[in-house]
C-alpha cells in the first residue's frame, strides 16, 4: 500500500557508527567518535548507512527529525569524516584511466557474452528475483535526477544548457505523471511492492547504499562537479541497453504493463541521453574547464567500479538460490502494515 508521508521512518542501525549518528539525529546521543569511523569497514553496512543518513538530510529526511540539523555543524563534521573514507578508497580501489576517452571505451561496446545483473533477469530471472531487483534499487530511482540537479549551478554554456534539457526529460519534460521517479512507482506497483519513498531501506544491503551515496557525494561537492559528470554519462551510457535487457525480463515474466513501460521509456530516452551527455555536456565542461578530464575519468570509473561491487553481490546470492535483500520482502510489507 502507498504511504502518503512526506518523511520516510529512520531505519534500523547497523553497528557503532550508524547507531551514534541516529542518537543524533533524535537527540538522544552523541555522534561517533574518530576511532568509531576509522574502524568501520568502508563499503559496509555500518558506514554506508551512517553516510546515507547524513545525505538523506538533503533530500526528503526522516520522520520526527529536525529540518535544521541538514546543515548542524557536528554533523557536517562527522559526515566529512564519513566522506574522506569513502572517496579515500573510492580513489584507491576504482580502476583509473588518464583521460575521457579511454574511461568511456570499456563501457561505450557492450560485450558479446555479458554475465551482469540485467543478463541473468533477462535469461533466467524468476519474478522473486525482478521484486527483489527493484525493491533495491528503489533508492536509487525514487530519487532518479535528483543528485545530478545539484550540478546544474555549477556548469555553464554548452554543458548547463545541455544538462538542463536532459534533466527536463528525467523530469517528465513537464508532465507529473511521466516523471521517471513516478514511472519507477508504478512498475513497483505492477510488482506487488509498497511505493512510499525509503520503504526498502532496512532491507538494502551495503552495496546499494554504496551506489546510491556515490550519486550524493558527487553532487553535494562543486569541488567533484567533474565526478559527478562521469557518473552521469556512465548512467545514460549503460541504461539503454541495460534497460532493453530488464524489459525483456519484465515480459518473460508477466511482470505488467507499467513494469515494462519503464524500461522501454528509458530504452528510448537514454539512447538519445548518451549522445548529448557525450557531446554536449562533457564536450561543453572539458570546453570551459579543461583540467577537470581526470575527474571525470574518476567518476567514470568509481560508477563501474560501484555498480560492479552491487551486481557481483545479487549474482553471488541469486545463483546460489536465495534472496539478495538484508530481510524478506514479504516481512517488509508486513511491517508496513504495522507502521503505515
Amino acid at each position: 500500500m502507498e504511504d502518503l508521508r512526506d518523511e520516510p521512518l529512520l531505519p534500523a542501525p547497523r553497528g557503532p557508527v550508524s547507531s551514534a549518528v541516529q542518537a543524533h539525529l533524535r537527540g538522544t546521543g552523541p555522534l561517533p567518535s574518530e576511532q568509531d569511523v576509522d574502524a568501520a569497514p568502508v563499503y559496509g553496512d555500518d558506514l554506508q548507512l551512517a553516510l546515507y543518513l547524513c545525505y538523506e538530510l538533503h533530500y526528503r529526511g526522516f520522520a520526527g527529525v529536525a529540518p535544521g540539523l541538514e546543515w548542524d555543524p557536528e554533523l557536517l563534521r562527522t559526515r566529512a569524516a564519513l566522506e574522506r573514507r569513502f572517496l579515500g578508497a573510492l580513489r584507491a580501489d576504482a580502476r583509473r584511466h588518464d583521460t575521457v576517452d579511454d574511461a568511456l571505451a570499456g563501457i561505450l561496446v557492450e560485450p558479446v557474452d555479458g554475465t551482469g545483473v540485467s543478463h541473468f533477469l533477462r535469461d533466467k530471472g524468476e519474478l522473486w528475483h525482478l521484486r527483489e531487483y527493484a525493491a533495491l534499487r528503489s533508492l536509487y530511482h525514487l530519487k532518479e535526477a535528483d543528485p545530478h540537479a545539484w550540478v546544474l549551478p555549477r556548469l555553464r554554456g554548452r554543458a548547463k544548457a545541455a544538462m538542463a534539457a536532459v534533466e527536463f526529460d528525467e523530469y517528465g519534460g513537464g508532465r507529473a505523471d511521466r516523471v521517471h521517479a513516478r514511472l519507477f512507482a508504478d512498475l513497483m506497483t505492477d510488482l506487488g511492492l509498497d511505493t512510499t519513498y525509503g520503504r526498502y531501506l532496512d532491507a538494502a544491503r551495503a552495496e546499494l547504499l554504496v551506489v546510491v551515496n556515490l550519486m550524493s557525494l558527487f553532487g553535494l561537492h562543486r569541488s567533484l562537479r567533474g565526478a559527478l559528470v562521469g557518473h552521469f554519462a556512465t548512467v545514460e551510457i549503460t541504461s539503454s541497453p541495460g534497460s532493453r535487457r530488464l524489459a525483456e525480463a519484465m515480459r518473460r515474466t508477466g511482470a505488467g504493463p507499467a513494469a515494462e513501460h519503464f524500461y522501454d521509456e528509458h530504452v528510448e530516452a537514454d539512447a538519445v541521453h548518451e549522445q548529448v551527455v557525450r557531446h554536449e555536456v562533457i564536450g561543453g565542461l572539458l570546453e570551459d574547464e579543461p583540467y577537470l578530464a581526470q575527474d571525470i575519468a574518476f567518476g567514470v570509473d568509481a560508477t563501474v567500479f560501484t555498480e560492479d561491487l552491487l551486481g557481483d553481490a545479487l549474482l553471488a546470492d541469486w545463483r546460489a538460490g536465495r534472496s539478495a535483500l538484508r530481510e524478506p520482502l514479504d516481512q517488509v510489507d508486513q511491517d508496513s502494515t504495522h507502521t503505515s
